[in-house]
């Protein structure tokens, strides 16, 4: 039976915390800059001692400043400081500022390494089963008791079984937001009108007369119907990724690339809106699955901590799996820190439909 970790605090009553001085707070000079000597936060939980008593940063992000108002420290992006808003400096970890950076809150153990040993890293060669079934143990809990995100590439919609499969994980609650591109929308909605992704067919993977029309027409389509929603509708569609996320009520996050065509109209053209609502999405995410997308698997996994304040006021830790055919992408994920990236090496469509059979779907 899947049980989380149990998070325990820094014990305040130690001498480094009691002898620590106030952090210091120092205006933000201008809209969107933060004064000299700013405190970046990381994915660990952060306290901040302030008038005396230590604050926790709830919301942590990685690369944002912690702002103090009301009795709180708020987590803030640079681009969103106000003129004035109080920002703490300081760049010691270890109270010598009023800052401490609490590494390893769930005592996570540390497998001891030999000085010289085999296979310490990830890779295509890694024997992976060990972590599917710690993945369907954490998912059955996580369906009910957590919040699971879900970033994915394109890949998905360019096969036919792994379509079915997602289709399954979202129609059994293990999927509660989805973060992607305009390409995942855009060739999951063609296999489901036309029956194929870029001129494809999902199935045979043979290539249609003129299909390099097909992923075209079906943005146009959509964009004439006005929104997905309306297109579904008026096509009767009936399967796929994006028609199983409008059926259920599944949140997605489209943010668009200065590639995309068209785009689908839900698709956010100012990146900086778009990770806005990523990471609205994230706020209260407990586990996050990374698929085959570099560049959304790393804005993603800048702006997920290591932990989460749940609303009884518990802390929790997140879960984030990063899963690749690039030993490369998984590396560079995993280097975030035990606990909060695990990689697995391997084709994201496969990886789709074990866990659809491993669930039992």
């Amino acid at each position: 039976m899947f049980q989380l970790k149990k998070y325990y605090p820094p014990d305040f009553t130690q001498e480094k915390f009691q002898a620590a001085p106030n952090a210091t707070l120092v205006p933000a000079p201008a809209d969107g800059v933060a004064p000299e000597g700013y405190h970046a936060l990381s994915i660990f939980p952060e306290y901040f001692k302030i008038d005396g008593n230590w604050i926790f940063a709830e919301e942590s992000r990685m690369d944002c400043v912690p702002v103090y108002a009301d009795g709180k420290v708020a987590v803030v992006e640079f681009r969103h400081l106000s003129k004035g808003d109080l920002v703490v400096t300081g760049r010691t970890e270890d109270c010598q500022d009023g800052i401490y950076v609490h590494a390893n809150g769930f005592r996570e153990e540390q497998a001891e390494k030999e000085t010289f040993a085999f296979r310490q890293n990830r890779s295509r060669e890694t024997a992976f089963s060990r972590d599917y079934d710690e993945l369907y143990d954490l998912l059955r809990h996580e369906r009910d008791h957590g919040k699971i995100v879900w970033v994915m590439g394109p890949a998905f919609a360019f096969d036919n079984d792994a379509r079915i499969a997602m289709s399954k994980l979202i129609a059994n609650g293990y999927v509660h937001a989805i973060l992607a591109g305009n390409a995942l929308a855009t060739h999951d909605l063609e296999g489901a009108y036309i029956g194929t992704a870029l001129g494809q067919d999902i199935y045979t993977q043979k290539s249609m007369p003129n299909g390099h029309y097909n992923h075209l027409d079906t943005i146009n389509r959509v964009r004439y119907h006005g929104s997905i929603a309306k297109f579904i509708e008026a096509e009767h569609i009936d399967n796929g990724i994006i028609y199983s996320c409008e059926k259920y009520g599944v949140p997605y996050v489209l943010g668009g690339s200065i590639r995309d065509d068209g785009p689908l109209p839900p698709v956010f053209g100012d990146v900086y809106a778009a990770q806005d609502a990523m990471r609205d999405q994230v706020r209260d995410a407990t586990t996050v699955i990374s698929m085959a997308t570099m560049l959304h698997t790393i804005a993603t996994g800048n702006m997920t901590p290591s932990f989460r304040v749940m609303k009884d006021g518990t802390v929790r830790q997140v879960y984030f799996y990063c899963v690749d055919v690039s030993e490369f992408v998984v590396n560079k994920l995993a280097d975030r820190g035990s606990l909060s990236a695990k990689g697995i090496v391997t084709n994201v469509q496969d990886f789709v439909v074990n866990l659809q059979k491993g669930l039992g779907l």
